[in-house]
């Protein structure tokens, strides 16, 4: 089957909407090429093998042109409380002002809208765009690629930082017809800078749509990037990611992960190292119920030598929830004395449940410290028994141990307003669970 006879209506707003640049609409076109050549992936592929498309291409979904004009009252509910960031909201992927606010921005740091800077300044994103994600995309990322239209640019000069973080916020607004948005984000840390951006996906009513983006990170030397991702889809909704990093020397990153939306969901995350004495620390947390699927795809690619990695992710699953965790660390030739370890925990909380857990290493350097290694369990009886026999309920037992094994990736979030909104969230669906 063409992938791009089957994902033909993702693709008609971007075209229509074309810039006139060249260089982009070579892009655009080389991608649709690339989709067009692989077709769509089955189980029989490695990368698809625990995860069927069929949901996904029974949906029909189609990209939307048209914006959707709302007032900031409409997001309120949605902003966290104590929060102070800078804030860049798209709505159905494009670029909302009037509910954005970055104002005072020092100086040396753009953010604003991808279209916006293809309509005014497209030189200063021509050589970054769709260079880390490379010719060589996965259908998703290619189809995100030839549909390209707009998303967050942050682009900082050497030696700059901010004092708050950013915020990209991800609203979704359900229409009459399943949609589909494409967001692409772009974010350039020169040398020395350091940033904490915060991504969150949210929804303003239940609703069947689509959300397929991708994010592409350059870290010049020395630069610090600490970066969350919220996914709280409507539990209606389908969603993809693919997340590319490239690290330079002496480069910081750090990304937590927490995934508790959507129905059918897929996220790739990319990690190149190309400067040494790099580090990467990759974690998440994954909630999983009824009716759900969430894959996990890590692929962490140590190039050159004396840099560090740690990846770990925990997962809770429960109803007939199904989750998949399918890391790889590659370690080069001459990538000698890296230093890399992957984990993955899973808790299982009824028979109906499912989890398949795949951590693997490829090592061709000699003079390395990798490890890697996955769990899959229950509670623990005798924790709940001690609970109970203080007279704490079953269900709620069963959510403070819950609560406990999620802990540790919860910790993680900063600031402190984003922990507690997000953590009262995870709490609130593992009543659901237990």
């Amino acid at each position: 089957m063409s992938a791009v006879s089957g994902f033909e209506q993702w693709l008609a707003p971007a075209e229509a909407a074309a810039s006139g640049l060249q260089w982009l609409a070579t892009r655009r076109g080389e991608a649709r090429a690339r989709v067009q050549g692989q077709g769509v992936p089955g189980t029989k592929q490695e990368a698809w093998r625990y995860t069927s498309l069929t949901r996904l291409l029974e949906q029909g979904f189609s990209a939307v042109a048209e914006s959707v004009p709302l007032q900031p009252e409409a997001i309120e509910h949605l902003l966290i409380p104590g929060l102070e960031a800078w804030r860049v909201v798209l709505v159905n992927g494009r670029f909302a002002p009037e509910l954005s606010a970055l104002a005072g921005l020092p100086a040396g740091v753009r953010i604003g809208s991808l279209a916006e800077i293809l309509r005014t300044d497209p030189d200063a994103v021509k050589d970054r765009l769709n260079t880390i994600a490379g010719p060589d995309q996965p259908l998703f990322s290619a189809l995100n690629t030839a549909g390209l239209d707009d998303g967050l640019v942050v682009l900082m000069d050497a030696g700059t930082a901010l004092a708050r973080p950013v915020e990209l916020i991800h609203l979704s607004v359900g229409s009459e017809t399943p949609r589909v948005a494409q967001p692409r984000h772009l974010v350039v840390l020169a040398a020395g800078t350091q940033a904490h951006l915060i991504e969150r996906y949210v929804t303003l009513t239940y609703a069947l749509y689509c959300t397929n983006s991708v994010l592409e990170v350059t870290l010049g030397a020395g630069a610090v990037l600490e970066h969350q991702r919220i996914q709280l889809e409507s539990p209606d909704a389908f969603h993809l990611a693919a997340l590319y990093v490239r690290l330079g020397a002496a480069s910081r990153y750090r990304c937590t992960n927490i995934a508790v939306g959507a129905s059918w969901a897929r996220t790739d995350l990319t990690v190149r190292f190309s400067g040494e004495h790099a580090a990467c620390d990759l974690q998440g947390l994954y909630l999983v119920g009824e009716r759900q699927l969430l894959d996990v795809h890590l692929d962490v690619d140590h190039c050159v030598p004396r840099c560090v990695s740690r990846e770990y992710f925990k997962g809770i699953l429960y109803g007939k929830g199904r989750a998949v965790f399918d890391g790889c660390v590659h370690v080069a030739r001459d990538a000698q004395q890296t230093d890399a370890a992957m984990t993955n925990r899973n808790l299982i909380l009824c028979e109906g449940a499912e989890v398949d857990t795949k951590p693997q290493l490829e090592i061709e350097a000699d003079d390395v410290k990798c490890s890697h290694g996955t769990t899959v369990g229950q509670l623990d009886p005798e924790q709940l028994f001690y609970l109970r026999s203080r007279g704490i309920g079953a269900a709620l037992a069963r959510r403070m141990l819950c609560l406990g094994f999620a802990g540790e990736i919860l910790d993680a979030l900063t600031p402190e307003a984003l922990r507690m909104q997000v953590t009262q969230e995870v709490g609130r669906r593992l009543e659901q669970a237990t």
